[in-house]
């Protein structure tokens, strides 16, 4: 029988996929094979690489005096997760055991085991006081040049950190959220989500059971709330998954059809509807083929590079290139067009994206305005939100170094769009 993977070990393997094969982390901790291992182990490994993900360029520069030449790829990100890990407080002994039998267990690695040994050794020695003395580590040349030119060398600058820093936990509560944030030892957030700084077992929350809360970022939780009272109005969520706005509108009281084009996604989404205790209509569907009679609202959650999330999701810079930016922008326009035709006159149409590419934004709303003259944008300011936030076009640009006391948020773009009566 099989002995169960240490949490370092499942950790390495996940760098291996990242980093060899670019896949992202959604992804493999998603897997069957992922999701059989307890929830500790799950949470520790996740958390091991993330950690490393961010990291991974201190990492690198620690262990370059100690390399004549680059071990395979399995070695190497054994070497930086354990060093990201000592240069952090790890325990030195178990720390380096474990990365020794990580790659002692491989047949084409087993002979590397006293060299990486020999190199965490002198990281122990070493690693946590050159740690401290190196830069943030900075985005790839493919996103940095172009935020760069977007936001300026400083606002950049702070968004590195912000993503370095990692993210805490935001939750979005069904009922009051203020006696949600006392219950979970949580913060109440000027915009009303609860945020709880640290590492956190979500399933082990109070509430969670009993549906009393969702995860959901607090920049996420923004758009939906641009709509207003949605009580009995027919809503749709045209790319609903993973579902968090589905849920925020079920519990305003809409009559909502959450649509998406994976069915893998979407049987998540159902799975935390029943467990909230809330009804929407679910369709699996590409979203540019969907029919129906028109709308009173549609949220519009385009897909995207998703260049705001790197916060919470520090492989995305390692499993993307930049290709298919393009190709994204165009489906958000045919997007935007469609959610116009299925939308009633004088509805509301909110568009976002989780991208801090203006052209992911600010443009694609300026271009939907000469294509449609019937279009107005009038988006107001939710709660707890800074005027300074506003665009020019009308919009709300968030980024990652807003709130950066508290834990920043998710770079975001956020409009409500008006359809004329």
């Amino acid at each position: 029988m099989n002995k169960t993977p240490s949490p370092r070990e499942v950790a390495v393997n996940l760098l291996d996929q990242v980093l060899g094969e670019e896949r992202l982390l959604s992804e493999l901790t998603g897997a069957p094979r992922f999701q059989k291992l307890p929830p500790a182990d799950r949470a520790a490994a996740q958390r091991l690489a993330l950690d490393t993900l961010r990291g991974l360029e201190r990492a690198d520069r620690i262990l370059k005096p100690f390399l004549r030449k680059q071990p395979p790829l399995r070695v190497l990100n054994t070497l930086r997760l354990a060093t990201v890990e000592l240069c952090q407080g790890g325990a030195a002994h178990g720390v380096v055991n474990d990365a020794v039998d990580i790659v002692a267990k491989g047949k084409k690695t087993a002979g590397l085991k006293g060299l990486v040994n020999a190199v965490l050794r002198k990281v122990v020695t070493k690693g946590p006081e050159e740690w401290e003395k190196l830069r943030i580590p900075r985005l790839p040349k493919w996103l940095r040049e172009p935020l760069v030119m977007a936001w300026g060398r400083e606002a950049v600058a702070e968004i590195e950190a912000a993503h370095f820093a990692g993210a805490p936990l935001d939750l979005s509560a069904r009922g009051d959220a203020e006696r949600l944030a006392e219950k979970v030892g949580g913060e109440l957030l000027p915009t009303g989500s609860v945020r709880i700084q640290g590492q956190v077992q979500v399933s082990a929350l109070a509430g969670y059971d009993t549906g009393a809360f969702w995860v959901q970022d607090a920049a996420a939780a923004l758009p939906v709330k641009l709509l207003g009272d949605v009580k009995d109005l027919r809503v749709l969520d045209m790319c609903a998954a993973p579902g968090g706005k589905t849920l925020q509108l079920a519990s305003a009281g809409a009559h909502v059809t959450a649509l998406d084009i994976s069915e893998n996604r979407m049987a998540r989404v159902q799975e935390n509807l029943t467990r909230m205790g809330l009804a929407a209509e679910i369709v699996v569907s590409d979203a540019l083929d969907h029919s129906a009679k028109p709308y009173d609202a549609i949220l519009l959650d385009a897909p995207c590079s998703a260049t705001g999330t790197i916060r919470r999701h520090p492989d995305l810079p390692h499993a993307k290139t930049g290709d298919g930016i393009m190709e994204l922008i165009g489906l958000q326009s045919a997007m935007i067009d469609k959610a116009l035709d299925l939308l009633k006159p004088g509805g509301t149409l909110i568009f976002c994206t989780c991208s801090l590419i203006p052209d992911e934004g600010e443009v694609q709303i300026e271009e939907a305005l000469e294509r449609h003259p019937n279009l107005t944008v009038d988006t107001p300011l939710p709660q707890g939100i800074s005027a300074e936030w506003k665009s020019s076009e009308g919009g709300i640009r968030l980024r990652p170094d807003y709130w950066a006391d508290r834990g920043g948020m998710d770079g975001f773009y956020m409009a409500r769009l008006i359809k004329a009566a």
